[in-house]
């Protein structure tokens, strides 16, 4: 009974070390992600890849990190937490290692599919953690912006740090993050998901059942939410060469975007868990929604620029309380785990569906149209779904 008892000055405490491991852990495992742009080419002169062969394996990687959600149903709630972070940190370590002396490409696929089914897994525990914590959109606020920062640094000076060295050098590198992170393993609670009964597990507020309507809603909120914006995203490049706009311009609108999203999502990681999180989701979502209107037609590069901007900065203000709103739905232990599924296959299917309706129709308006038809969906899901107070 004491644990369901706990102090605030505790809690407080608690709380703190998990930030630590959601901040430190988030920004080195997405770098798995971050820099594909960044080895491709790389990948493709020193294993003499087909455009096709360098796909599968980004893909694949990215498919595992999400898939590792599946045999986390299994192990989530019966491993200390501790011992598994432990254990997945290692074989991240071993993977990016054995990468860089690899010299087929069938073998690579497989030490990038394991490395990435294990920062996958991390993750999984990060999300979980997440919504367990007093300030659930604080927590997934520190998740988002570490990210942020993290591929930020990397697409500045990854390029010109290894331009004339191998990609193993890369490779050894994130094994090198990877270790750094076991300092920080120590910061929570091992048994924090399965130790912890009834109320105590859940978030502040939460229900003890699970209500099963408002989580269906939840899961189609974050799954619509992410196929409209990687769909956007994807083919941001190609809205602008579209639109006539130049390679440079383009490339300084992105970057702005880029920071405009990082400080977004500050914003919300300082505003934390507030009343007022409807009213910040519809801001948010209405914002996207205008944003993804304005890339109809061939906009100018104001007109571009603005679009891109508002994108980015409401995306990542978006999410934190999208992430929380679902955290606050119950007591179950896998309503992250399963978000985290949705998060991956949105990933998955959106620049799939939205690269065929653009090859179909020869211009952007299809894929455009259905963005902007996701976010509205997403936006009534994720408002069905809130608790009412």
């Amino acid at each position: 009974m004491a644990t369901t008892l706990a102090s605030p000055r505790a809690r407080a405490g608690t709380d703190r070390g998990t930030y630590t491991y959601i901040a430190v852990f988030s920004a080195v495992l997405y770098t798995v992600l971050l820099v594909a742009p960044v080895i491709a080419g790389k990948l493709a002169a020193q294993f003499n890849l087909t455009p096709v062969e360098l796909g599968m394996l980004f893909s694949l990687e990215l498919g595992a990190f999400s898939m590792a959600t599946v045999p986390a149903y299994l192990w989530l709630t019966r491993m200390d937490l501790r011992t598994a972070t432990y254990l997945f940190t290692a074989i991240v370590i071993a993977g990016n290692l054995a990468s860089g002396f690899i010299d087929s490409f069938a073998l690579l696929v497989v030490a990038r599919v394991v490395t990435s089914l294990a920062a996958g897994s991390i993750t999984v525990i990060i999300l979980s953690l997440s919504g367990r914590t007093s300030n659930p959109s604080r927590a997934f606020g520190i998740f988002v912006v570490f990210q942020l920062a993290m591929g930020a640094v990397i697409l500045a000076v990854f390029p010109a740090l290894y331009a004339g060295a191998d990609v193993a050098a890369i490779y050894w590198t994130l094994a090198g993050l990877a270790a750094l992170c076991l300092f920080v393993v120590r910061c929570i609670d091992g048994d924090a998901l399965r130790a912890s009964r009834g109320a105590s597990a859940a978030p502040a507020g939460a229900p003890a059942k699970l209500p099963v309507g408002r989580f269906v809603l939840g899961m189609a909120a974050v799954l619509l939410f992410y196929v409209s914006l990687s769909g956007v995203w994807t083919f941001m490049a190609q809205l602008s060469a579209a639109a006539g706009i130049e390679l440079s311009a383009s490339s300084l609108v992105l970057s702005v975007a880029t920071a405009a999203g990082i400080m977004s999502a500050l914003v919300a990681t300082l505003l934390g868990d507030t009343p007022r999180r409807r009213l910040f989701l519809l801001a948010g979502y209405l914002g996207m929604a205008c944003s993804v209107a304005l890339f109809f037609g061939t906009p100018g590069l104001v007109r571009f620029a603005v679009a891109a901007v508002i994108f980015k900065f409401a995306w990542t203000f978006i999410l934190p309380y999208l992430l929380s709103s679902l955290s606050s739905l119950g007591s179950s232990r896998h309503i992250m785990n399963t978000t985290n599924l949705m998060i991956g296959t949105g990933f998955a299917v959106g620049p799939v569906v939205c690269g065929s309706l653009i090859q179909s129709s020869g211009s952007f308006g299809g894929m455009l149209a259905l963005s902007l038809a996701g976010v509205l969906a997403s936006l009534a899901c994720v408002m069905g779904a809130q608790r009412k107070a």
